[in-house]
């Protein structure tokens, strides 16, 4: 008999796109949870679906599935109120929502624990933002080179005396997906010990800024640069 993966029978519901949140999400279905990509059909659903240069069929794109495998997909207006029943209906049998939105765009939409506890006290709202939630940069958009450069990665990727460089992959997207990922699991932990659930934060730029780690360390303390 097979061993069930560690994460069967968690639902999750992702309303995600591009690829910060549905990389994190990626992992949970990975160890077997059920994650439903709750997707715009207003825009054609994420619109990583269009991303190339690189497709199977002429509407398969490569980039798409490298982000979404194991995955379950929803077509839904969560604008309307017919949606937003479904979306409620969907909650309450859910372990978890996660979205990948601007900051400011999760309470105006209904995702926070505020406006779900009614309709399932346990759900953990896993939020990934640009910048947080909260602040003066909360409605600011935001995305991965931006990150790379505010950070100051720009100035540790290269070769001394030469311009800035940004790094070949994502990595400010992928680091924050895996933070999206473990602040969703951690949440889930505590909601299924107390029966109560929570919002949980994670920012692009914070994940950024705490992954300079030791170099941050050396120039604060040291003066050192690279």
């Amino acid at each position: 008999m097979s061993t069930p993966l560690p994460l069967d029978g968690v639902r999750i519901l992702a309303v995600e796109q591009y690829g910060a949140g549905p990389f994190g999400t990626m992992f949970l279905a990975d160890q077997g949870a059920e994650v439903i990509k709750i997707e715009n059909p207003n825009t054609g659903g994420d619109f990583a679906r269009e991303v190339g240069p690189y497709f199977f069929t002429p509407d398969d794109s490569e980039f798409f599935h490298a982000y979404n495998r194991n995955k379950k997909s929803l077509s839904l207006d969560l604008s309307k109120p017919e949606g937003k029943a479904v979306f409620h209906d969907l909650v309450k049998d859910a372990d978890a929502v996660a979205s990948n939105l601007r900051g400011d765009v999760p309470e105006k939409l209904g995702f926070t624990y505020d406006a779900l506890k009614e309709t399932n006290p346990k759900i953990i709202c896993a939020h990934l933002s640009a910048y947080g939630r909260e602040g003066s940069r909360a409605d600011w958009p935001g995305f991965d080179y931006l990150m790379q450069a505010e950070a100051g990665y720009f100035s540790l990727t290269g070769e001394p005396n030469t311009p800035p460089t940004r790094f070949g992959l994502s990595v400010v997207d992928q680091m924050t997906g895996l933070a999206l990922a473990y602040a969703l699991l951690a949440g889930l932990t505590g909601a299924r010990a107390t029966g109560i659930g929570r919002d949980m934060d994670v920012s692009l730029f914070d994940i950024a800024m705490s992954n300079t780690a030791y170099p941050s360390i050396w120039y604060l303390n040291e003066g050192h640069r690279q």
